[in-house]
């Protein structure tokens, strides 16, 4: 239970009154001692709670001792971190990368610049990059891809830029080192059982990304992979095998889950007595050269713009609604050729299923990330002759484009409708009334759509600002609440300061 909090005075009224706070901006340590204090944790001792997708229709609280994350952070080789050097923290703090951009930096001296909020803006980020020159960036691949093709100059004043969360793109790597030679990408893997990074595969020259996938590497100080048979026997080079891993970044288990923890984490053949390995799920191969290709996934579950999601966990919430009988989902492509979810429902007879307030009703109770971007109403589900859902039989998925709103009638408007069509590739006319999210958008897109619109209109949307007004109408007068404020335009926008560890006497170093 929590008992002692650390927060501001700003925030300090939200807590209840049962907790001890300290506020830091009113805190004086003039007369504390600079040694530190006695330290009574040892390193199995948890640490904090990462969250995952779970096949229950709830997240999975990961327990991570604190040796998972010094073994990851602490003696790290795969990239330069100490004083010189400044990271960008724009990972949810809920994601496992968060910790190498947070406490990774920290740890070694470096500054952490922190992204506002708990959404990545591409266009924040390029500025922040060039405001505090940016030496270590962290991005989900989809996101790096998007960076590259949009905001190039983003690694400008880089050393290290990191991808991962889903498999990297080869071509976008080698279009950023043809532009910027003396940059480094790290193509890394790891799941947040083992404390994010396990594996890391550094590419410093367009030539070794001319290949059709980029290794995912050797396993970092303190971890060790193993890809083994379903007798847990190591497979040879070029046979794919499930990947096992182990090491200090292994996480004791599920938070009160026992049984599922037995599952994932099993006895280790190959380590000394007690030690165990974590079951990923993921496919891969070793090369004859000692790298590791990552060649999918065992079981159902796929990544979205760099999230691990299990299609159960939406299904499983989509039948806690009142008019849903059944669900099912697939992974498919959306109009701009990208990865995205199809959700397939039925419902009871004489029900008329309206998918837009589906969509706001999951809105309300998952991550964006988890939302499908297609909704399709069938009269029951295709099944194969075993009872198991046909997916081949299902129909192509459905990103509609209402027919019934409104026509545009303002300039912007009209602009604004082509930006939504454009982005989303509709092939059909906007309307004022169609939902950016509706027609297959997401947070990448949106980030697409406010870049254009921001230079053509001279806004300054946010990502925020597409999910609170998705449609044309939402966002027009978002757009002229904005004109109308004050100075002009939106406000609380302004980047959180930069952050410096303490040194041994206890001082702040100087912000950046």
């Amino acid at each position: 239970h929590i008992t002692t909090v650390i927060t501001t005075t700003q925030h300090h009224h939200r807590l209840p009154d049962h907790l001890t706070a300290h506020t830091l901006d009113t805190l004086n340590l003039t007369h504390q001692p600079t040694t530190s204090p006695p330290d009574t944790t040892t390193g199995l001792d948890a640490a904090c709670l990462m969250f995952t997708s779970g096949s229950t229709g709830r997240p999975k609280a990961i327990l991570t001792p604190h040796h998972a994350i010094t073994g990851t952070l602490h003696h790290q080789t795969y990239t330069p971190l100490g004083p010189t050097h400044t990271t960008l923290q724009c990972s949810p703090t809920s994601w496992d990368a968060f910790s190498l951009e947070f406490w990774g930096a920290l740890l070694h001296g470096a500054t952490t610049v922190l992204h506002p909020g708990q959404r990545p803006e591409p266009d924040t980020i390029h500025h922040l990059t060039h405001t505090h020159p940016i030496t270590t960036l962290q991005t989900s691949s989809t996101l790096f891809n998007y960076l590259v093709d949009h905001h190039p100059t983003t690694f400008h004043h880089l050393h290290t830029a990191f991808t991962g969360g889903e498999p990297a793109s080869p071509a976008h790597v080698a279009r950023i080192l043809r532009r910027y030679p003396d940059l480094r990408v790290v193509n890394g893997y790891g799941p947040a059982e083992s404390m994010g990074f396990t594996t890391v595969h550094t590419v410093t020259s367009p030539e070794e990304a001319s290949g059709s996938a980029l290794p995912i590497g050797r396993p970092i100080v303190n971890k060790q992979a193993y890809v083994l048979d379903t007798a847990l026997r190591p497979v040879p080079p070029g046979v794919t095998g499930e990947l096992y891993l182990t090491g200090t970044g292994l996480a004791h288990g599920y938070h009160n889950q026992p049984a599922l923890t037995a599952t994932r984490f099993v006895p280790n053949p190959y380590g000394p007595p007690g030690t165990r390995l974590y079951r990923t799920g993921d496919l891969a191969h070793w090369t004859t050269h000692g790298h590791l290709n990552y060649d999918g996934r065992t079981d159902t579950q796929i990544k979205i713009r760099g999230f691990r999601i299990e299609p159960t966990d939406i299904e499983h919430t989509l039948l806690k609604h009142p008019d849903i009988t059944q669900a099912a989902l697939t992974p498919t492509t959306s109009p701009t050729g990208e990865p995205c979810l199809a959700a397939y429902l039925t419902t009871p007879p004489a029900t008329d299923l309206d998918t837009r307030e589906v969509r706001s009703w999951l809105r309300d109770r998952l991550p964006h990330y988890m939302v499908p971007a297609a909704f399709t109403v069938l009269e029951r589900l295709p099944f194969t002759p075993n009872g198991k859902l046909d997916v081949r039989a299902l129909p192509a998925p459905r990103f509609a484009v209402g027919e019934q709103g409104r026509a545009p009638g303002t300039d912007r408007e009209r602009l604004l409708c082509e930006l939504f069509g454009e982005v989303l590739n509709t092939g059909r006319p906007v309307t004022l009334d169609d939902d950016f999210f509706d027609l297959g958008g997401h947070s990448l897109l949106a980030a697409r759509l406010t870049h254009r619109a921001n230079h053509t209109l001279g806004t300054h949307l946010t990502i925020r600002d597409v999910f609170q007004a998705p449609t044309v109408a939402d966002l027009t007068t978002r757009i002229d609440a904005m004109r109308a404020g004050p100075d002009g335009g939106p406000t609380g926008r302004r980047a959180r300061p930069a952050l410096r560890r303490r040194t041994s006497a206890g001082a702040l170093l100087p912000q950046s």
